[in-house]
This record gives structure tokens, sequence and C-alpha cells, in this order.
């Protein structure tokens, strides 16, 4: 059964070179051609905004530049996010995408006073996170325990019903070689097909 697939490429650099968009391409290429629907977002090409207050992030309008966005995000069934690691985690540019687009109303709903917990809006998607590093991925898992991932996962996407997320890193990227990266755009493809 096809599904709606969301693919978010949140290099901040827009060269059209950079492995993750590449990666997303890839991922593109194998879900379109399994039936899969699919929708990309390139942030280095969207304005985003900085959120500053508790009041813009709870009660203000999503910025025009994001409004499309914010549809992608209730259309989709899936969500496939490609970035590099920066500084253990995602480049500011995600994360402020993901204020954006995340906010109540759209994402999640506080609850009445005093009725318990805010409720997810997005439950019964999932999605996967692409990362690529310059350390070995293992060593990232291991010894960082994937934190700015984590943060991701467990801050952002499961507490608005996303969930399974399913990570996979791609380490040593810098040294990589050719067959090495072409070996990484099939499994991509591979991935899309599945639409997992």
């Amino acid at each position: 059964m096809p599904r709606r697939i969301l693919i978010v490429i949140a290099h901040p650099d827009p060269s059209p070179e950079r492995l993750c968009r590449a990666l997303a391409s890839a991922y593109a290429d194998g879900a379109e051609r399994a039936g899969h629907i699919v929708r990309k977002i390139d942030l280095a090409s969207v304005d985003i905004p900085f959120l500053r207050t508790m009041q813009e992030f709870e009660h203000g309008a999503i910025p025009d530049s994001l409004k499309e966005a914010a549809e992608a995000v209730v259309w989709a069934e899936h969500f496939v996010f490609v970035f590099p690691l920066w500084l253990g985690t995602v480049p500011a540019l995600l994360k402020a995408f993901l204020e954006q687009v995340m906010r109540p109303g759209t994402a999640f709903a506080y609850p009445a006073k005093g009725q318990g917990f805010a409720k997810s809006l997005l439950r019964g998607r999932s999605a996967r996170l692409v990362v690529t590093m310059g350390m070995p991925a293992t060593v990232y898992r291991i010894w960082f325990l994937s934190h700015g991932i984590a943060g991701m996962r467990r801050g952002i996407l499961n507490f608005v019903g996303i969930r399974p997320v399913r990570e996979t890193l791609f380490g040593m990227v810098a040294s990589a070689s050719e067959a090495k990266r072409a070996s990484w755009l099939k499994q991509m493809q591979r991935l899309g097909e599945r639409a997992v």
C-alpha cells in the first residue's frame, strides 16, 4: 500500500554536491519507484525565522514561508530527516524548523487546565533519521549514546506521536570511498522502496 512520505533535507549548505542531498534523492527514487507518494522540503532554500518567546510558539502564526511545510507535516504518514551531525546534534536550522512546524494545533494539543498531559496529534506516523558525520557511527552510538539524535527522537518526534523512529548513521563521510558512497545510496534506495 503506498505511503505518503515527507523528506526533509536539513543540510544548511545548499550546495548540490552535499552527500545529504544524494542520500535524500536515493531514498525518494526508491520510494517513488515502489509507488509511494513523496514530497521534499530542502531547508537550505526556506526562510526559517527563529522563535524567541513562548507566547510566539503557543499563539503566534506559522510564518508564510513555512505554511506549506506545516501542511506537509499533517499530510505525511512517514518522515525522513536527512542531516549532518553538527556539534553532536542536529543543525540549528533543523531545530528552528521543527520548533516552527511542530506547534500546538499542528503537532500536539495542550490539555484543558488540570486535565493531564498534552495530546499527540501525529500518532500513527513513523520516521527515519539519516545522519552523516565525521566520526565513526559506532563511536557516536556507544560513546556518545547518540545523545543529539535521541533528544530529537524523544523530545520532539515521540512527543508529538511519531513512532517508531529509526536511525541510519553514516560515519567517516569525508574519507569514504566512491564505492562506499555508492553502497550507501543503494541502501537508501532499498529503504525508500520499503518506506521505512
